[in-house]
Order: C-alpha cells, then sequence, then structure tokens
C-alpha cells in the first residue's frame, strides 16, 4: 500500500501538454499511453494555458 508519489519535471510535463495541443491527442489517450493520471494532466494543461493568457 505504500506507492511512491512520481514526481515530473517542467519540461516533461510541457512535453505531456504539446502532445495533447500540437498533436491533437486526446488527454485520456495519453494518460493511457503514458501512465499518467487524467487529474495531473488536465492541472498541468490548465496551468500552462494560464501562463500563455498571461
Amino acid at each position: 500500500m505504500n506507492q511512491k508519489r512520481r514526481t515530473f519535471d517542467a519540461n516533461f510535463k510541457l512535453q505531456v501538454v504539446q502532445m495533447i495541443k500540437d498533436q491533437g491527442l486526446s488527454i485520456s489517450q495519453v494518460c493511457q499511453d503514458m501512465n499518467l493520471g487524467e487529474t495531473a494532466v488536465r492541472r498541468w494543461l490548465k496551468q500552462v494555458t494560464a501562463e500563455q493568457t498571461g
């Protein structure tokens, strides 16, 4: 039951977001392919969008 929390650097997060935005892949597909949680990826997407809009 002791699963260690994974951490990802900003570069990796940006690459995941670019896969969704630039390549048109769905969030769920990217999460399945990369074994990521959907909540985290949605949060990263929201953060990048907020940074780009100011």
